[in-house]
């Protein structure tokens, strides 16, 4: 019960109050399954771009976290081609950051700051990672490229 009211109360602040560039809902009535969509930042390779995101949410919301994946391919070091992503607010600890007091709305956010700058030392993708770190223009390039492809209107 307590995990259904505070999606509720998440849900609705999502909506009335969304993060810029960020918005999020409800998957056909289905309180555990979301999607979400995030606007690739501004002077980022995934400007304009539309991202569309899972969140499915676990019977032990709060106190795990909700688990969040691409459903738009993203050319980028620390997301997968399955469209996992590497976060530490996403795991729990010790590996993890994630603590009952964040909320959907701060993981999209978490997400978007992660898409605007990536950790290329904490990578899923190591050939896209070592990309980024030895030749910056190929990888904006390539993460261009991919956005127009598969994220654009």
């Amino acid at each position: 019960m307590q995990r259904a009211s505070r999606l509720k109360r998440e849900l609705s602040l999502l909506a009335t109050e969304p993060p810029p560039g960020i918005t999020c809902w409800q998957n056909q009535n289905q309180l555990d399954e979301l999607r979400a969509q995030i606007i690739g930042g501004a002077d980022t390779p995934y400007e304009k771009g539309i991202f569309n995101l899972e969140i499915v949410v676990p019977e032990r919301y709060p106190f795990e976290p909700p688990k969040i994946r691409f459903l738009t391919p993203i050319y980028h070091p620390n997301i997968d081609s399955a469209g996992r992503i590497c976060l530490d607010v996403l795991k729990l600890p010790p590996k993890g950051a994630w603590r009952p007091s964040l909320n959907i709305s701060t993981l999209l956010t978490s997400i978007q700051l992660l898409m605007a700058e990536p950790n290329p030392d904490d990578p899923l993708m190591a050939d896209i990672s070592s990309e980024y770190k030895y030749n910056k223009q190929l990888f904006l390039l390539n993460a261009r490229e991919w956005t127009e492809k598969h994220a654009g209107q």
